[in-house]
């Protein structure tokens, strides 16, 4: 049967948006950027995953949705990672019924604005729309060039020696269609920052996932601390090593050997 898109009465209903804020001692910032986020994209509901902010993130967000509504926090019992953080973001989100999931930081690095960008890249077919630095419209203003050199060094390593054709694998503002999300087994996801994100991109590009990349503007954080330490930056760079070793030699040496002996 062939359904005419021109008649209103079989049009299929929107997609419900959930924005995944994880925080950790964010309380200078919450209730700002729920602000934001509402005016930015009201159609979309927003899940606070605190990690037992002892400043009072969680009860900060906590009120903020008894007032205003589609807000609600998903407590946990202490600091357990940023991509464990979103991990039990996007599976509530599942859960839940939701059609789009995005993951945003909660320190007003991400411009709450560029929300219906990638919300509309998603309803436009993509699995992934990544809020990208990198790409022609793209910026990082303030940044010191050694900055610079190190954060795009290392997206294109990850581009090479995974395989793909992504800018900006280790952006963090991005939203996913929740049927890419099904398609990854998010328990085998133990990365956490950088290396989270790349993992997840390379993820839905392993899937043949359609990976679309918005320009967004990067501004440095105005209030609180960086959580991000050069342990984690390294991580990510032998995570990708690894996973490009994996799957371009170690793999195709076991199933050579397993064909040469069965």
């Amino acid at each position: 049967m062939t359904l005419d898109s021109s008649n209103p009465a079989v049009q299929l209903p929107p997609v419900k948006p959930l924005v995944v804020l994880p925080t950790f001692n964010e309380a200078e910032n919450i209730t700002e950027v729920l602000e934001l986020v509402r005016a930015a994209a009201p159609e979309a509901d927003v899940l606070v995953v605190d990690d037992a902010s002892p400043d009072g993130t969680g009860d900060l967000a906590e009120r903020w949705g008894r007032e205003h509504g589609g807000a609600s926090v998903l407590r946990r019992a202490g600091k357990q990672g940023l991509g464990s953080a979103y991990r039990a973001g996007f599976a509530h989100g599942l859960e839940h019924g939701y059609g789009i999931l995005i993951e945003m930081d909660s320190d007003l690095q991400h411009d709450p604005a560029m929300l219906p960008a990638l919300i509309h890249a998603v309803q436009d077919g993509a699995d992934l729309a990544i809020g990208s630095r990198y790409v022609p419209g793209g910026e990082v203003p303030g940044w010191k060039l050694s900055r610079r050199v190190i954060s795009q060094g290392g997206n294109l390593y990850a581009a090479i020696v995974l395989g793909m054709h992504v800018r900006d694998a280790t952006a963090g503002f991005r939203a996913y269609s929740a049927d890419a999300l099904r398609k990854i087994n998010l328990e085998a996801i133990k990365a956490d920052g950088y290396g989270f994100q790349i993992e997840m991109v390379y993820s839905v590009d392993r899937n043949h996932g359609r990976i679309v990349e918005v320009p967004i503007t990067f501004a440095d954080r105005v209030r609180g601390t960086s959580k991000m330490s050069t342990r984690i930056v390294v991580e990510a760079l032998l995570l990708v090593t690894w996973w490009g070793l994996r799957d371009r030699i170690v793999r195709p040496l076991r199933r050579g050997l397993r064909r040469r002996t069965s």
